[in-house]
């Protein structure tokens, strides 16, 4: 049976989500953060979930603030819905919103564990092999709502975009899952004392030093993305695996030049390294970046 559902998002992880519940139940109104200056140009652009509403037709709304906003109140009460979804909308649902109906929250990992902002990054940072998705019922705290439903993902190796698309999928497969059938999801109290908490991500937090090599590559998986990984000297190291982790090294050293990759050395393990970018340069092959550095085995990059 169709269910007349709110949608609130914002990022990529949302607008497929949003896609996907709108083939198969009635989205009477979409929330989603107003548009953002991006780029050094700073050109006002919408977010993924505004340009999927848009295409879908759906009618939306942008609210710079849901606090004391009886506009927004009134037009989502007006909806009549039977579940408001949250889906990385970005702001916490003041009380006067979570009264309106049931709001069912997907977050990407296994609550209690990774509350806050950035689970994905800060699992792989962790160099957890296994997360997740939790629906939970929001309320008025942190991503502290009662557990509807969780499954597993196994995040191995994986950078933080694909682990977004893997979770987004598997968020809409969930949901449509949970809607089909709400009653069957009974809510569990999460485990306080288990809890632990993720920051917002800053650009400084992708400045590494080459001390131990298990860890910088956890943190480029982690920062693929944004805000990448870097040394003091701004040189980024774009492309990347795991050599080993169990050599001691004087760090920052050539090891070793393949046909299309070096092998950098930490103070702990080292690192197969494809492509290197200085500050304001384009992103290089190794061999072209050693060539035009005219540096060899046994030099020092930093």
């Amino acid at each position: 049976m169709k269910k007349n559902i709110v949608f609130m998002g914002t990022p990529e992880f949302s607008a497929f989500i949003l896609e996907e519940l709108s083939k198969f139940h009635n989205v009477s109104l979409v929330l989603t953060q107003t548009d953002k200056e991006v780029g050094r140009k700073k050109i006002l652009t919408p977010s993924p979930v505004k340009e999927i509403a848009l295409k879908l037709n759906l009618e939306l709304a942008q609210p710079k603030s849901l606090r004391n906003n009886e506009e927004i109140r009134n037009l989502i009460s007006n909806k009549k819905p039977d579940f408001i979804i949250v889906a990385a909308y970005g702001k916490i649902l003041p009380k006067e919103i979570l009264d309106i109906a049931p709001c069912i929250n997907t977050h990407a990992s296994l609550l209690p564990y990774y509350r806050g902002a950035s689970p994905i990054q800060s699992a792989i940072l962790n160099g957890d092999i296994v997360s997740g998705v939790t629906l939970m019922n929001m309320d008025i705290g942190l991503d502290t709502g009662d557990i509807l439903y969780q499954q597993e993902l196994n995040i191995k190796d994986l950078n933080s975009p694909q682990v977004f698309d893997k979770m987004s999928k598997l968020s809409a497969k969930m949901l449509l899952e949970f809607l089909e059938n709400p009653n069957y999801f009974q809510p569990i109290k999460q485990d306080d004392s288990k809890a632990t908490h993720t920051k917002i991500i800053k650009k400084q937090d992708g400045l590494i030093e080459l001390n131990n090599a298990k860890e910088i590559y956890q943190k480029y998986l982690a920062f693929y993305d944004w805000p990448n990984i870097f040394l003091e000297n701004g040189l980024k190291l774009n492309e990347l695996e795991l050599n080993e982790c169990e050599s001691d090294n004087k760090e920052g050293l050539i090891k070793e030049i393949g046909k299309n990759y070096l092998i950098l050395t930490c103070k702990k393990g080292s690192l197969k390294v494809y492509k290197l970018q200085d500050a304001g340069k384009k992103s290089l092959d190794a061999n072209v970046y050693l060539n035009g550095k005219r540096l060899k085995q046994g030099d020092s990059i930093v």
